[in-house]
């Protein structure tokens, strides 16, 4: 018993000391990794604000032999997802190798206690950890795409009434932004005005917009604009025929979602609404059957 209690302490204080010497390695590494103006990017989440120096140091000294290419496609979804102005490439990368470690080694931990290892967990913990940080970027990009396509027609009006107002385009959308709902859309809208006060054409920093988000309406809209400021057409009209069409489609598909909902009710219907309303219903008639001694 002794034995094992002093094994038990070693072990402890080994770990301690082991844990203790990590965190004054990451201070010291973190110290020559050169400081991050995060000024004029987007806030990061509680968590991975907590982490941020590690995935720093990592991205610092681990990511410097990736590819280019592999970089620059990383770069490219980042933009995309609307994480182009929290972090850059090699941080993202620095992020998913973080996760694969981490799930590794709290899945040895927890698996260890029921004393049943698998060595082909040693594949599967570190590919679900090193993924993981693409299915949160996968939910980004879906409340992004929801969002943006609800705020689309309430953007288009504002810029609309602002055009038929008597203001030009710029500071039409200036007025959309002040006045319009806040989300990603916003936020693109804003990159495109600090585009256009930098020098680059209207309808360049309009297509810039529609690459980075590569939604099919924002581009449609994108589109039309640009046409219309080449034929010389009326851009009112134009907005107010875009604003018209984005409101129907929008109405098209909450339409598209109510008539979804009998049809995904049928799952939770079939496994627990009915056994539950089978076992209430028989439960009498079984009773009467025991004790007419028919079982």
């Amino acid at each position: 018993m002794i034995t094992d209690n002093f094994y038990n302490l070693i072990v402890g204080m080994s770990v301690s000391l082991s844990l203790f010497c990590s965190f004054l390695a990451v201070l010291q590494l973190s110290k020559l990794v050169p400081q991050e103006d995060r000024e004029y990017m987007d806030s990061l989440p509680p968590l991975l604000d907590f982490i941020w120096p590690l995935v720093r140091i990592v991205a610092y000294y681990g990511c410097s032999l990736i590819p280019f290419s592999y970089m620059k496609k990383v770069d490219e979804r980042l933009k995309r997802n609307g994480l182009g102005y929290m972090m850059i490439a090699e941080e993202f990368t620095a992020l998913r190798i973080i996760a694969a470690f981490t799930v590794l080694l709290f899945g040895y931990l927890a698996i260890s206690f029921i004393g049943e290892w698998n060595p082909l967990l040693f594949i599967v913990l570190p590919a679900l950890g090193f993924f993981y940080p693409d299915i949160w970027i996968r939910d980004i990009r879906k409340k992004q795409v929801e969002e943006t396509l609800r705020s689309l027609p309430a953007f288009l009006d504002f810029i609309t009434m602002a055009v038929e107002a008597g203001l030009n385009f710029s500071g039409a959308i200036e007025q959309a932004r002040q006045k319009g709902p806040s989300g990603p859309l916003a936020i693109e809208f804003g990159v495109v005005l600090r585009d256009i006060r930098s020098g680059v054409p209207r309808t360049k920093a309009l297509q810039r917009m529609a690459r980075r988000l590569d939604i099919h309406e924002v581009t449609s809209f994108v589109n039309a604009v640009v046409q219309a400021e080449k034929m010389g057409s009326s851009m009112a009209a134009v907005l107010r025929i875009q604003a018209e069409q984005r409101r129907d489609e929008r109405f098209q598909r909450a339409e598209k979602k109510a008539m979804e909902a009998p049809v995904k009710l049928i799952g939770p219907l079939v496994i627990f609404i009915f056994p539950t309303t089978f076992i209430v219903l028989a439960f009498p008639i079984a009773i009467k059957f025991i004790q007419g001694g028919y079982f």
